[in-house]
Protein backbone atom coordinates (compact mmCIF):
# COMPACT_ATOMS: atom_id res chain seq x y z
CA UNK A 1 0.00 0.00 0.00
CA UNK A 2 2.16 2.83 -1.40
CA UNK A 3 1.26 6.54 -0.86
CA UNK A 4 1.09 8.46 -3.52
CA UNK A 5 2.58 11.63 -2.58
CA UNK A 6 5.94 12.41 -1.80
CA UNK A 7 7.11 13.91 1.71
CA UNK A 8 10.18 15.17 3.05
CA UNK A 9 11.56 16.41 6.63
CA UNK A 10 14.82 17.35 7.97
CA UNK A 11 15.40 14.35 10.21
CA UNK A 12 18.34 15.83 12.40
CA UNK A 13 18.09 18.13 15.27
CA UNK A 14 17.85 21.59 14.95
CA UNK A 15 20.90 23.89 15.72
CA UNK A 16 24.25 23.88 14.82
CA UNK A 17 26.42 20.70 13.68
CA UNK A 18 28.48 18.68 11.13
CA UNK A 19 25.45 17.96 9.11
CA UNK A 20 21.88 18.05 8.45
CA UNK A 21 20.00 14.78 6.80
CA UNK A 22 16.90 15.83 4.87
CA UNK A 23 14.52 12.48 4.52
CA UNK A 24 12.56 12.26 1.00
CA UNK A 25 9.98 9.77 0.71
CA UNK A 26 7.23 8.69 -1.76
CA UNK A 27 7.28 7.74 -5.54
CA UNK A 28 8.75 10.86 -6.47
CA UNK A 29 11.12 11.15 -4.26
CA UNK A 30 14.15 10.12 -6.22
CA UNK A 31 12.93 12.82 -8.89
CA UNK A 32 12.47 15.65 -6.22
CA UNK A 33 16.61 15.22 -5.41
CA UNK A 34 17.37 14.75 -8.83
CA UNK A 35 16.18 18.40 -9.30
CA UNK A 36 17.95 20.22 -7.15
CA UNK A 37 21.60 17.98 -7.01
CA UNK A 38 23.93 18.16 -9.27
CA UNK A 39 26.62 15.45 -9.21
CA UNK A 40 30.11 16.61 -9.57
CA UNK A 41 30.65 14.36 -12.57
CA UNK A 42 28.48 15.74 -14.97
CA UNK A 43 25.47 13.21 -16.33
CA UNK A 44 26.51 10.96 -13.86
CA UNK A 45 24.13 7.86 -12.88
CA UNK A 46 22.61 8.06 -9.19
CA UNK A 47 23.37 4.59 -8.33
CA UNK A 48 20.85 3.18 -5.78
CA UNK A 49 22.33 2.47 -2.00
CA UNK A 50 25.57 4.79 -2.80
CA UNK A 51 26.31 7.84 -1.48
CA UNK A 52 27.33 10.60 -4.08
CA UNK A 53 29.13 14.07 -3.70
CA UNK A 54 27.80 16.98 -5.38
CA UNK A 55 25.74 20.40 -4.86
CA UNK A 56 22.44 21.16 -4.32
CA UNK A 57 20.85 24.02 -6.21
CA UNK A 58 17.32 25.85 -6.34
CA UNK A 59 16.82 27.41 -9.88
CA UNK A 60 20.77 29.05 -10.21
CA UNK A 61 21.43 29.31 -7.20
CA UNK A 62 23.67 27.12 -5.22
CA UNK A 63 22.53 25.80 -1.93
CA UNK A 64 25.29 23.94 -0.51
CA UNK A 65 27.73 20.96 -1.41
CA UNK A 66 26.97 17.16 0.46
CA UNK A 67 26.05 14.05 -0.53
CA UNK A 68 22.99 12.27 -1.72
CA UNK A 69 21.90 8.50 -1.22
CA UNK A 70 18.76 6.85 -3.12
CA UNK A 71 16.92 4.21 -2.19
CA UNK A 72 14.35 2.46 -4.52
CA UNK A 73 11.18 0.56 -3.07
CA UNK A 74 10.71 -1.67 -1.19
CA UNK A 75 14.21 -1.85 0.09
CA UNK A 76 14.29 1.27 2.13
CA UNK A 77 13.06 2.38 5.43
CA UNK A 78 9.68 3.50 4.55
CA UNK A 79 9.28 0.65 1.67
CA UNK A 80 9.17 3.49 -0.96
CA UNK A 81 11.33 5.51 -3.47
CA UNK A 82 13.65 6.93 -0.70
CA UNK A 83 16.31 9.82 -0.84
CA UNK A 84 18.44 11.40 1.55
CA UNK A 85 19.87 14.85 1.62
CA UNK A 86 23.69 15.36 3.20
CA UNK A 87 24.22 18.94 3.89
CA UNK A 88 25.84 21.37 6.54
CA UNK A 89 24.65 21.84 9.41
CA UNK A 90 23.10 24.92 10.25
CA UNK A 91 19.37 26.21 10.85
CA UNK A 92 19.75 28.51 7.89
CA UNK A 93 21.55 26.31 5.51
CA UNK A 94 19.45 23.47 6.08
CA UNK A 95 15.84 25.39 6.11
CA UNK A 96 17.06 26.58 2.64
CA UNK A 97 17.68 22.68 1.47
CA UNK A 98 14.33 21.83 2.90
CA UNK A 99 12.77 24.64 1.14
CA UNK A 100 14.14 23.44 -1.90
CA UNK A 101 13.44 19.82 -1.97
CA UNK A 102 9.32 21.24 -1.04
CA UNK A 103 9.45 23.43 -4.45
CA UNK A 104 10.42 20.64 -6.20
CA UNK A 105 7.64 18.61 -5.49
CA UNK A 106 7.28 17.32 -1.70
CA UNK A 107 5.09 18.57 1.06
CA UNK A 108 6.00 18.59 4.80
CA UNK A 109 5.57 15.60 6.47
CA UNK A 110 3.30 15.14 9.48
CA UNK A 111 5.28 13.67 12.78
CA UNK A 112 5.99 9.62 12.54
CA UNK A 113 5.01 9.53 8.89
CA UNK A 114 8.19 7.82 7.80
CA UNK A 115 7.46 5.22 10.26
CA UNK A 116 3.58 5.04 9.96
CA UNK A 117 4.66 4.57 6.21
CA UNK A 118 7.14 1.77 7.23
CA UNK A 119 4.39 0.04 8.84
CA UNK A 120 1.66 0.32 6.61
CA UNK A 121 3.83 -1.00 4.18
CA UNK A 122 5.02 -4.14 5.93
CA UNK A 123 8.85 -3.52 7.22
CA UNK A 124 7.09 -3.70 10.56
CA UNK A 125 4.67 -4.49 12.77
CA UNK A 126 3.05 -1.60 15.47
CA UNK A 127 5.00 -2.86 18.29
CA UNK A 128 8.38 -2.44 16.42
CA UNK A 129 7.50 0.94 14.96
CA UNK A 130 6.66 2.21 18.86
CA UNK A 131 10.44 1.05 19.68
CA UNK A 132 11.52 3.58 17.15
CA UNK A 133 10.82 6.35 19.43
CA UNK A 134 11.31 4.00 22.25
CA UNK A 135 15.06 3.59 21.50
CA UNK A 136 15.27 7.58 20.57
CA UNK A 137 14.09 8.59 23.98
CA UNK A 138 15.53 5.83 26.07
CA UNK A 139 18.23 7.51 28.63
CA UNK A 140 19.21 4.37 30.46
CA UNK A 141 21.02 1.67 29.12
CA UNK A 142 18.24 -0.96 30.44
CA UNK A 143 15.86 1.28 28.96
CA UNK A 144 18.36 1.49 25.54
CA UNK A 145 18.21 -2.70 25.72
CA UNK A 146 14.57 -3.20 25.99
CA UNK A 147 13.48 -0.51 23.17
CA UNK A 148 16.20 -2.48 21.41
CA UNK A 149 14.76 -5.89 22.11
CA UNK A 150 11.56 -4.45 21.08
CA UNK A 151 12.49 -3.03 17.20
CA UNK A 152 14.38 -6.09 16.89
CA UNK A 153 10.98 -8.33 16.38
CA UNK A 154 11.38 -9.74 20.13
CA UNK A 155 7.77 -8.89 21.45
CA UNK A 156 6.02 -9.21 18.09
CA UNK A 157 6.83 -12.24 17.49
CA UNK A 158 5.56 -13.32 21.29
CA UNK A 159 2.55 -11.74 20.15
CA UNK A 160 2.50 -13.50 17.12
CA UNK A 161 2.67 -17.04 18.37
CA UNK A 162 -0.40 -15.90 20.84
CA UNK A 163 -2.49 -14.66 18.12
CA UNK A 164 -1.64 -17.76 16.08
CA UNK A 165 -2.60 -20.28 19.08
CA UNK A 166 -6.03 -18.16 19.50
CA UNK A 167 -6.85 -18.85 15.68
CA UNK A 168 -5.91 -22.25 15.82
CA UNK A 169 -8.60 -22.95 18.66
CA UNK A 170 -11.36 -20.78 16.67
CA UNK A 171 -10.46 -22.93 13.55
CA UNK A 172 -11.05 -25.79 15.38
CA UNK A 173 -14.86 -24.72 16.79
CA UNK A 174 -15.41 -23.86 13.45
CA UNK A 175 -16.19 -27.47 12.42
CA UNK A 176 -18.50 -27.64 15.43
CA UNK A 177 -20.07 -24.63 13.99
CA UNK A 178 -20.69 -25.99 10.94
CA UNK A 179 -22.70 -29.34 12.24
CA UNK A 180 -24.90 -27.19 14.99
CA UNK A 181 -26.73 -30.10 15.41
CA UNK A 182 -23.67 -31.88 17.69
CA UNK A 183 -21.71 -30.80 20.50
CA UNK A 184 -18.80 -30.25 21.28
CA UNK A 185 -16.98 -33.51 22.46
CA UNK A 186 -15.94 -33.67 25.77
CA UNK A 187 -12.53 -35.05 25.07
CA UNK A 188 -11.77 -31.92 22.06
CA UNK A 189 -13.63 -29.37 24.99
CA UNK A 190 -10.58 -30.67 27.32
CA UNK A 191 -7.89 -29.96 24.95
CA UNK A 192 -9.44 -26.53 24.44
CA UNK A 193 -9.41 -25.52 27.94
CA UNK A 194 -5.71 -27.23 28.00
CA UNK A 195 -4.90 -24.66 24.84
CA UNK A 196 -6.90 -21.44 25.98
CA UNK A 197 -4.96 -21.79 29.51
CA UNK A 198 -1.75 -22.32 27.81
CA UNK A 199 -2.58 -18.96 26.14
CA UNK A 200 -3.74 -17.12 28.97
CA UNK A 201 -0.34 -18.37 30.47
CA UNK A 202 1.52 -16.42 27.81
CA UNK A 203 -0.43 -13.04 28.11
CA UNK A 204 -0.06 -13.36 31.92
CA UNK A 205 3.78 -13.47 31.07
CA UNK A 206 3.59 -10.48 29.01
CA UNK A 207 1.25 -8.16 31.80
CA UNK A 208 3.75 -8.94 33.80
CA UNK A 209 6.07 -6.74 32.40
CA UNK A 210 3.59 -3.61 32.33
CA UNK A 211 5.23 -2.15 35.36
CA UNK A 212 8.87 -2.90 33.91
CA UNK A 213 7.84 -1.37 30.98
CA UNK A 214 6.63 1.93 32.85
CA UNK A 215 9.68 2.37 34.94
CA UNK A 216 11.52 2.19 31.83
CA UNK A 217 9.76 4.83 29.75
CA UNK A 218 8.55 7.21 32.45
CA UNK A 219 10.79 6.43 35.22
CA UNK A 220 10.33 5.97 38.51
CA UNK A 221 8.92 8.55 40.38
CA UNK A 222 11.11 9.14 43.83
CA UNK A 223 9.59 11.76 45.96
CA UNK A 224 12.23 13.82 48.71
CA UNK A 225 9.65 14.91 51.92
CA UNK A 226 10.29 15.87 54.91
CA UNK A 227 10.47 19.13 57.31
CA UNK A 228 11.99 22.22 56.04
CA UNK A 229 15.95 22.42 56.62
CA UNK A 230 15.91 18.36 57.03
CA UNK A 231 18.71 18.66 53.71
CA UNK A 232 15.80 17.29 50.88
CA UNK A 233 17.63 19.88 48.62
CA UNK A 234 21.10 18.86 49.83
CA UNK A 235 20.23 14.66 48.97
CA UNK A 236 18.75 16.00 45.48
CA UNK A 237 21.93 17.37 44.45
CA UNK A 238 23.99 14.76 45.70
CA UNK A 239 21.93 12.32 43.66
CA UNK A 240 22.21 14.26 40.66
CA UNK A 241 25.80 14.41 40.79
CA UNK A 242 25.17 18.36 40.56
CA UNK A 243 23.76 21.52 42.34
CA UNK A 244 20.53 21.44 41.04
CA UNK A 245 18.78 23.21 44.62
CA UNK A 246 19.15 26.23 46.25
CA UNK A 247 20.65 24.50 49.53
CA UNK A 248 19.79 27.49 52.67
CA UNK A 249 20.03 26.94 56.24
CA UNK A 250 16.59 29.90 55.62
CA UNK A 251 13.18 27.62 56.22
CA UNK A 252 10.90 27.21 53.65
CA UNK A 253 13.70 28.05 51.12
CA UNK A 254 12.06 25.43 49.00
CA UNK A 255 8.59 26.46 47.91
CA UNK A 256 7.55 24.36 44.65
CA UNK A 257 8.66 21.24 43.33
CA UNK A 258 11.91 20.46 41.89
CA UNK A 259 11.92 17.48 39.36
CA UNK A 260 14.92 16.20 37.57
CA UNK A 261 15.88 12.62 36.03
CA UNK A 262 18.58 10.43 37.12
CA UNK A 263 19.73 7.41 36.65
CA UNK A 264 20.42 4.66 39.61
CA UNK A 265 22.04 1.44 38.93
CA UNK A 266 21.00 1.96 35.22
CA UNK A 267 17.10 2.29 36.18
CA UNK A 268 16.04 6.03 35.23
CA UNK A 269 14.35 7.84 38.43
CA UNK A 270 12.25 11.30 37.78
CA UNK A 271 13.45 12.36 41.45
CA UNK A 272 11.03 15.41 43.25
CA UNK A 273 12.52 17.53 45.77
CA UNK A 274 9.98 18.96 47.41
CA UNK A 275 8.75 21.75 50.11
CA UNK A 276 9.47 21.21 53.58
CA UNK A 277 6.58 19.79 55.22
CA UNK A 278 4.84 22.31 58.00
CA UNK A 279 1.67 24.42 59.11
CA UNK A 280 2.50 27.97 57.71
CA UNK A 281 0.84 31.00 56.79
CA UNK A 282 2.68 31.95 53.88
CA UNK A 283 0.66 31.43 50.91
CA UNK A 284 2.85 31.03 48.71
CA UNK A 285 5.09 27.81 50.67
CA UNK A 286 1.24 26.76 51.55
CA UNK A 287 0.99 25.54 47.62
CA UNK A 288 4.38 23.93 48.32
CA UNK A 289 3.20 22.37 50.53
CA UNK A 290 0.16 20.83 48.99
CA UNK A 291 2.14 20.37 46.06
CA UNK A 292 4.76 18.29 47.85
CA UNK A 293 1.48 16.34 49.53
CA UNK A 294 0.37 15.41 46.07
CA UNK A 295 3.72 14.24 44.82
CA UNK A 296 3.92 11.61 47.77
CA UNK A 297 0.60 10.15 46.74
CA UNK A 298 1.85 9.53 43.19
CA UNK A 299 5.33 8.26 44.37
CA UNK A 300 6.50 4.82 43.65
CA UNK A 301 9.30 5.52 46.29
CA UNK A 302 9.46 8.13 48.99
CA UNK A 303 12.57 8.94 50.77
CA UNK A 304 11.70 11.03 54.21
CA UNK A 305 14.43 13.19 55.32
CA UNK A 306 15.29 13.84 59.22
CA UNK A 307 17.62 15.90 60.81
CA UNK A 308 19.04 13.97 62.86
CA UNK A 309 20.36 16.44 65.46
CA UNK A 310 17.08 16.83 65.86
CA UNK A 311 14.25 15.24 67.63
CA UNK A 312 12.12 12.64 65.01
CA UNK A 313 9.72 10.29 64.73
CA UNK A 314 10.06 6.92 62.71
CA UNK A 315 6.71 6.35 61.86
CA UNK A 316 6.82 5.40 58.30
CA UNK A 317 4.10 4.34 54.82
CA UNK A 318 4.66 0.95 53.39
CA UNK A 319 6.71 2.79 50.20
CA UNK A 320 8.55 5.06 52.68
CA UNK A 321 12.36 5.15 53.01
CA UNK A 322 13.67 7.00 56.37
CA UNK A 323 17.10 8.86 55.86
CA UNK A 324 18.66 10.47 59.06
CA UNK A 325 21.10 13.20 57.42
CA UNK A 326 23.50 15.32 59.03
CA UNK A 327 25.21 12.03 61.18
CA UNK A 328 28.18 13.60 60.66
CA UNK A 329 27.29 16.79 63.62
CA UNK A 330 26.48 13.81 65.84
CA UNK A 331 28.80 12.91 69.16
CA UNK A 332 27.72 10.04 68.57
CA UNK A 333 25.93 7.10 66.50
CA UNK A 334 25.50 4.24 69.32
CA UNK A 335 21.48 5.17 69.65
CA UNK A 336 20.77 5.84 66.22
CA UNK A 337 17.67 3.36 65.11
CA UNK A 338 18.52 0.38 62.68
CA UNK A 339 15.61 1.19 60.50
CA UNK A 340 16.73 4.02 59.36
CA UNK A 341 19.39 5.10 57.08
CA UNK A 342 22.24 7.26 58.23
CA UNK A 343 24.00 9.52 55.30
CA UNK A 344 25.84 13.07 55.35
CA UNK A 345 24.94 15.25 52.32
CA UNK A 346 27.70 16.90 53.54
CA UNK A 347 30.42 14.44 53.28
CA UNK A 348 28.76 11.88 51.11
CA UNK A 349 28.58 8.91 53.84
CA UNK A 350 26.14 6.49 53.51
CA UNK A 351 24.73 7.69 49.78
CA UNK A 352 25.49 4.79 48.09
CA UNK A 353 23.79 2.55 50.63
CA UNK A 354 20.90 4.70 50.09
CA UNK A 355 21.12 4.19 46.39
CA UNK A 356 20.94 0.49 47.06
CA UNK A 357 18.74 0.83 48.95
CA UNK A 358 16.18 2.96 46.63
CA UNK A 359 16.85 0.89 43.72
CA UNK A 360 16.02 -2.17 45.96
CA UNK A 361 12.36 -0.91 47.06
CA UNK A 362 11.57 0.03 43.58
CA UNK A 363 8.55 -2.36 42.36
CA UNK A 364 9.50 -3.42 38.98
CA UNK A 365 13.03 -3.30 39.00
CA UNK A 366 14.44 -6.26 38.71
CA UNK A 367 15.25 -6.01 35.10
CA UNK A 368 18.67 -7.44 34.82
CA UNK A 369 18.31 -9.42 31.70
CA UNK A 370 14.99 -9.02 30.18
CA UNK A 371 14.02 -11.71 27.76
CA UNK A 372 10.91 -9.75 26.09
CA UNK A 373 10.51 -6.19 25.46
CA UNK A 374 8.40 -4.73 28.51
CA UNK A 375 4.77 -3.69 27.34
CA UNK A 376 3.62 -0.29 27.08
CA UNK A 377 0.09 0.73 28.17
CA UNK A 378 -1.78 0.56 24.85
CA UNK A 379 -0.35 -3.11 24.93
CA UNK A 380 -1.43 -3.44 28.06
CA UNK A 381 -4.95 -2.58 27.68
CA UNK A 382 -5.55 -5.11 24.55
CA UNK A 383 -3.68 -7.81 26.35
CA UNK A 384 -6.36 -7.42 29.63
CA UNK A 385 -9.06 -7.25 27.01
CA UNK A 386 -7.89 -10.66 25.35
CA UNK A 387 -7.78 -12.30 28.77
CA UNK A 388 -11.16 -11.15 29.94
CA UNK A 389 -12.52 -12.75 26.61
CA UNK A 390 -10.52 -16.03 27.29
CA UNK A 391 -11.79 -16.06 30.51
CA UNK A 392 -15.24 -15.81 29.07
CA UNK A 393 -14.34 -18.48 26.51
CA UNK A 394 -13.45 -21.11 29.30
CA UNK A 395 -16.24 -20.56 31.54
CA UNK A 396 -18.54 -20.88 28.25
CA UNK A 397 -16.74 -24.32 27.24
CA UNK A 398 -16.82 -25.33 30.89
CA UNK A 399 -20.75 -24.65 31.14
CA UNK A 400 -20.84 -27.02 27.37
CA UNK A 401 -22.48 -23.54 25.71
CA UNK A 402 -22.72 -23.94 21.89
CA UNK A 403 -19.78 -23.65 19.86
CA UNK A 404 -21.51 -20.24 18.19
CA UNK A 405 -21.71 -18.93 21.73
CA UNK A 406 -17.79 -20.19 22.56
CA UNK A 407 -16.27 -18.78 19.56
CA UNK A 408 -17.69 -15.27 20.05
CA UNK A 409 -15.42 -14.20 23.14
CA UNK A 410 -12.72 -16.24 21.45
CA UNK A 411 -12.93 -13.86 18.28
CA UNK A 412 -12.52 -10.79 20.62
CA UNK A 413 -9.60 -11.92 22.37
CA UNK A 414 -7.92 -12.87 18.59
CA UNK A 415 -9.10 -9.21 17.93
CA UNK A 416 -7.36 -7.67 20.91
CA UNK A 417 -4.17 -9.68 20.45
CA UNK A 418 -4.10 -8.60 17.21
CA UNK A 419 -4.44 -4.91 17.83
CA UNK A 420 -0.81 -4.95 19.64
CA UNK A 421 0.85 -5.63 16.39
CA UNK A 422 -1.00 -3.51 14.33
CA UNK A 423 -3.33 -6.55 12.19
CA UNK A 424 -6.75 -5.46 14.01
CA UNK A 425 -5.96 -1.29 13.74
CA UNK A 426 -7.73 1.76 13.33
CA UNK A 427 -7.02 4.83 11.62
CA UNK A 428 -7.59 6.24 15.58
CA UNK A 429 -5.05 4.03 17.03
CA UNK A 430 -2.39 5.08 14.48
CA UNK A 431 -2.98 8.63 14.41
CA UNK A 432 -2.66 8.87 18.45
CA UNK A 433 0.59 6.28 18.44
CA UNK A 434 2.34 8.18 15.55
CA UNK A 435 1.42 11.97 16.54
CA UNK A 436 4.21 11.35 19.26
CA UNK A 437 7.03 11.16 17.36
CA UNK A 438 9.29 13.74 15.95
CA UNK A 439 9.28 15.22 12.83
CA UNK A 440 11.44 13.38 10.27
CA UNK A 441 10.72 10.22 11.94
Amino acid sequence: MLADDTIAAISTPPGEGAIAVIRVSGPDAIRVAERIFRPRKAGAVLSERVLHFGSFHRDSEKLDEGLLAVFAAPRSYTGENMAEIHGHGGALVSSRLYEAVLEAGARAAEPGEFTQRAFINGKMDLTQAEAVMDVIRASTPRALKAAQEQLRGRLGDEIEAIRARVLAVVAHLEAYIDFPEEGINPHVGADLLRDIAAIQERITALLDTAEEGRILREGVRLVLCGAPNAGKSSLLNRLLGFERAIVSAIPGTTRDTIEEFASLHGLPFRITDTAGLRETDDVIEREGVERARRAIENADVIVRVIDATETYDLARTENELIVLNKVDLLASRDSLPAQALPVSCTTGEGIRSLVDAIVARTRGANIESPTLAAINARHQSCLVRAQKALAQATEDLAAGRDPELVALPLREALQAVGEVVGLADTEEILGEIFSTFCIGK
